[in-house]
């Protein structure tokens, strides 16, 4: 049987100039800024004395990077599937300009016009749970905002448009895992920079 001590840890990327600017930023492989890279060494002393059973890094240079800064790159497993959602038509976008030409306009509920649908992120998502679910021990997952709020919608048995409701910061760290058998968010959103 599963062991329900296993923690997930979800680290999103350092700082971009993109989410300084706020834009939407998916595929474009954008760099991190010197705060994004004093965020990675941060969350590199954080977790320094922490092992974890598998590390899975999206390809993009953002969370790769911060993964690398972190000191856990020569042991992480590059998936695509942990790639930031693709805006489509809304990549380097802000939410302003967006929702001037759909006022109704949710990521987490419509998707990206000539992008990826809600359901597309589902599928990638539900591999990613798939791939961790049954690993004896820790995980850490470097990722995009956007993806590990899916992420953990889907952890906790929510779905994707649920999302919406877990606010994610650059340089932060969240840990998931169990209450007993249950799902759980452990802690959320933690700064160290």
């Amino acid at each position: 049987m599963k062991s329900t001590r296993q923690k997930i840890y979800l680290i999103r990327h350092g700082e971009t100039d993109w989410t300084v600017q706020q834009k939407h930023t998916g595929l474009t492989d954008v760099s991190l800024t010197e705060f994004g890279r004093r965020q990675a060494k941060a969350i590199g002393e954080r977790l320094k004395d922490h092992s974890f059973k598998k590390v899975l890094v999206s390809p993009l240079e953002r969370a790769k990077r911060t993964c690398e800064i972190a000191g856990y790159l020569d042991q992480a497993e590059i998936d695509s599937d942990l790639v930031e959602w693709n805006y489509g038509d809304y990549e380097g976008k802000t939410n302003g300009e967006i929702l001037k030409e759909n006022p109704n306009w949710m990521i987490f509920t419509h998707g990206a016009p000539n992008g990826e649908s809600v359901a597309d992120v589902g599928l990638r998502v539900k591999r990613i749970l798939n791939k961790v679910k049954n690993i004896e021990g820790d995980v850490a997952i470097f990722s995009s905002g956007h993806f590990l709020r899916s992420f953990t919608a889907r952890w906790l048995d929510l779905a994707i448009e649920d999302g919406r409701l877990f606010l994610l910061t650059t340089g932060s760290i969240s840990i998931l895992g169990y209450e007993r058998s249950q799902r759980v968010i452990i802690s959320w959103n933690q700064l160290f920079s």
